[in-house]
Protein backbone atom coordinates (compact mmCIF):
# COMPACT_ATOMS: atom_id res chain seq x y z
CA UNK A 1 0.00 0.00 0.00
CA UNK A 2 1.07 3.60 0.38
CA UNK A 3 2.65 5.84 2.97
CA UNK A 4 0.07 8.12 4.56
CA UNK A 5 1.03 11.26 6.45
CA UNK A 6 -1.65 12.54 8.81
CA UNK A 7 -1.22 16.08 10.12
CA UNK A 8 -3.37 17.11 13.08
CA UNK A 9 -3.69 20.87 13.29
CA UNK A 10 -5.72 21.35 16.48
CA UNK A 11 -3.83 22.79 19.42
CA UNK A 12 -6.55 22.06 21.99
CA UNK A 13 -6.07 19.41 24.66
CA UNK A 14 -8.47 16.47 24.17
CA UNK A 15 -9.25 17.80 20.71
CA UNK A 16 -12.23 16.27 18.94
CA UNK A 17 -10.43 16.28 15.59
CA UNK A 18 -7.53 14.42 17.25
CA UNK A 19 -9.91 11.81 18.68
CA UNK A 20 -11.42 11.20 15.24
CA UNK A 21 -7.94 11.23 13.71
CA UNK A 22 -7.05 8.25 15.89
CA UNK A 23 -9.99 6.34 14.37
CA UNK A 24 -8.95 7.43 10.86
CA UNK A 25 -5.40 6.21 11.47
CA UNK A 26 -6.63 2.83 12.71
CA UNK A 27 -8.76 2.46 9.58
CA UNK A 28 -5.84 3.39 7.32
CA UNK A 29 -3.55 0.93 9.10
CA UNK A 30 -6.19 -1.83 8.90
CA UNK A 31 -6.35 -1.17 5.14
CA UNK A 32 -2.62 -1.89 4.96
CA UNK A 33 -1.22 1.64 4.80
CA UNK A 34 1.93 2.72 6.57
CA UNK A 35 0.84 5.75 8.61
CA UNK A 36 2.86 8.54 10.19
CA UNK A 37 1.12 11.10 12.39
CA UNK A 38 2.31 14.63 13.09
CA UNK A 39 0.52 16.91 15.53
CA UNK A 40 1.12 20.64 15.41
CA UNK A 41 0.77 20.79 19.21
CA UNK A 42 3.99 22.15 20.65
CA UNK A 43 5.48 22.92 17.23
CA UNK A 44 6.94 26.28 16.28
CA UNK A 45 5.52 27.55 12.99
CA UNK A 46 6.49 31.03 11.88
CA UNK A 47 4.45 32.91 9.30
CA UNK A 48 5.66 32.85 5.70
CA UNK A 49 7.37 36.16 4.89
CA UNK A 50 6.82 35.88 1.14
CA UNK A 51 10.47 36.20 0.16
CA UNK A 52 10.14 33.32 -2.37
CA UNK A 53 13.75 32.19 -1.83
CA UNK A 54 12.28 28.68 -1.45
CA UNK A 55 11.20 28.73 -5.09
CA UNK A 56 14.87 28.75 -6.10
CA UNK A 57 16.40 26.70 -3.29
CA UNK A 58 13.49 24.47 -2.18
CA UNK A 59 14.48 25.46 1.36
CA UNK A 60 12.83 28.00 3.63
CA UNK A 61 14.94 30.78 5.14
CA UNK A 62 12.95 30.52 8.37
CA UNK A 63 14.17 27.95 10.86
CA UNK A 64 11.42 26.21 12.79
CA UNK A 65 9.47 22.94 12.77
CA UNK A 66 8.02 23.60 9.30
CA UNK A 67 11.43 22.74 7.81
CA UNK A 68 11.24 19.05 8.73
CA UNK A 69 7.47 18.85 8.20
CA UNK A 70 8.01 19.97 4.58
CA UNK A 71 10.29 16.95 4.05
CA UNK A 72 7.71 14.57 5.55
CA UNK A 73 4.98 16.01 3.29
CA UNK A 74 7.24 15.83 0.22
CA UNK A 75 7.93 12.12 0.73
CA UNK A 76 4.42 10.90 1.58
CA UNK A 77 2.19 9.23 -1.01
CA UNK A 78 -1.01 10.44 0.63
CA UNK A 79 -1.73 13.43 2.86
CA UNK A 80 -4.50 13.83 5.42
CA UNK A 81 -5.09 17.14 7.18
CA UNK A 82 -7.27 17.09 10.30
CA UNK A 83 -8.63 20.42 11.48
CA UNK A 84 -11.28 21.94 13.67
CA UNK A 85 -13.47 24.47 11.87
CA UNK A 86 -13.17 27.96 13.33
CA UNK A 87 -15.43 30.66 11.90
CA UNK A 88 -16.29 28.41 8.94
CA UNK A 89 -12.66 27.95 7.91
CA UNK A 90 -9.66 25.70 8.61
CA UNK A 91 -7.65 26.47 11.74
CA UNK A 92 -5.14 29.30 11.49
CA UNK A 93 -2.25 26.97 12.26
CA UNK A 94 -3.28 24.73 9.33
CA UNK A 95 -3.31 27.73 6.98
CA UNK A 96 0.09 28.81 8.33
CA UNK A 97 1.47 25.34 7.63
CA UNK A 98 0.03 25.29 4.10
CA UNK A 99 1.75 28.62 3.41
CA UNK A 100 5.02 27.24 4.77
CA UNK A 101 4.82 24.22 2.44
CA UNK A 102 5.71 26.60 -0.40
CA UNK A 103 9.18 25.01 -0.92
CA UNK A 104 7.34 21.96 -2.29
CA UNK A 105 5.86 23.81 -5.24
CA UNK A 106 8.89 23.47 -7.57
CA UNK A 107 9.97 20.13 -6.09
CA UNK A 108 9.49 16.53 -7.12
CA UNK A 109 6.90 15.80 -4.42
CA UNK A 110 5.42 12.28 -4.07
CA UNK A 111 1.92 12.98 -2.78
CA UNK A 112 -0.94 12.47 -5.22
CA UNK A 113 -3.98 12.20 -2.96
CA UNK A 114 -4.94 14.76 -0.32
CA UNK A 115 -7.77 14.30 2.19
CA UNK A 116 -9.30 16.41 4.93
CA UNK A 117 -11.01 15.52 8.23
CA UNK A 118 -12.95 18.34 9.92
CA UNK A 119 -14.91 18.83 13.14
CA UNK A 120 -17.07 21.74 14.24
CA UNK A 121 -19.65 22.83 16.74
CA UNK A 122 -22.05 23.68 13.92
CA UNK A 123 -23.60 20.78 12.00
CA UNK A 124 -25.06 22.33 8.85
CA UNK A 125 -23.93 21.05 5.42
CA UNK A 126 -22.42 24.42 4.45
CA UNK A 127 -20.10 24.60 7.48
CA UNK A 128 -17.05 22.88 5.90
CA UNK A 129 -17.34 24.52 2.46
CA UNK A 130 -14.80 27.32 2.99
CA UNK A 131 -12.28 25.02 4.67
CA UNK A 132 -12.54 22.55 1.78
CA UNK A 133 -12.23 25.42 -0.69
CA UNK A 134 -9.12 26.69 1.10
CA UNK A 135 -7.42 23.30 0.92
CA UNK A 136 -8.56 22.89 -2.69
CA UNK A 137 -6.79 26.16 -3.50
CA UNK A 138 -3.55 24.77 -2.07
CA UNK A 139 -3.95 21.43 -3.87
CA UNK A 140 -4.64 23.23 -7.17
CA UNK A 141 -1.06 24.53 -7.05
CA UNK A 142 0.25 20.94 -7.26
CA UNK A 143 -0.70 19.61 -10.69
CA UNK A 144 0.11 15.97 -9.84
CA UNK A 145 -2.13 16.03 -6.74
CA UNK A 146 -5.87 16.02 -6.16
CA UNK A 147 -8.19 16.65 -3.25
CA UNK A 148 -9.52 13.10 -3.14
CA UNK A 149 -12.03 13.35 -0.30
CA UNK A 150 -13.16 14.93 2.92
CA UNK A 151 -15.10 13.99 6.02
CA UNK A 152 -17.00 16.52 8.11
CA UNK A 153 -18.21 15.63 11.59
CA UNK A 154 -20.30 18.48 12.96
CA UNK A 155 -22.20 18.95 16.17
CA UNK A 156 -19.14 18.27 18.33
CA UNK A 157 -18.01 21.11 20.58
CA UNK A 158 -16.68 20.41 24.05
CA UNK A 159 -13.17 19.02 24.56
CA UNK A 160 -13.15 15.20 24.45
CA UNK A 161 -16.79 15.10 23.30
CA UNK A 162 -15.87 12.99 20.25
CA UNK A 163 -14.73 10.15 22.51
CA UNK A 164 -18.42 9.50 23.19
CA UNK A 165 -19.49 9.73 19.54
CA UNK A 166 -19.37 6.16 18.22
CA UNK A 167 -21.06 6.99 14.89
CA UNK A 168 -18.50 9.69 14.08
CA UNK A 169 -15.62 7.46 15.21
CA UNK A 170 -16.91 4.72 12.90
CA UNK A 171 -17.19 7.23 10.02
CA UNK A 172 -13.61 8.35 10.60
CA UNK A 173 -12.43 4.72 10.71
CA UNK A 174 -14.17 3.94 7.40
CA UNK A 175 -12.79 7.15 5.90
CA UNK A 176 -9.30 5.99 6.91
CA UNK A 177 -9.92 2.57 5.35
CA UNK A 178 -10.96 4.22 2.09
CA UNK A 179 -7.74 6.25 1.63
CA UNK A 180 -5.94 5.55 -1.64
Amino acid sequence: MSSVLVISTSLRAKSNSDILTESLIKGAQDAGHEVEHISLKGKELKFCIGCLVCQKTQKCVLKDDAVWIVEKVKNADTLVFATPIYYYEMSGQMKTLLDRLNPLYPSDYRFRKVYMLMTATEDEDYVPEKAISGLQGWVDCFEKAELAGSLFCGGISDPDEASGKKEEQDEAYEFGKSLK
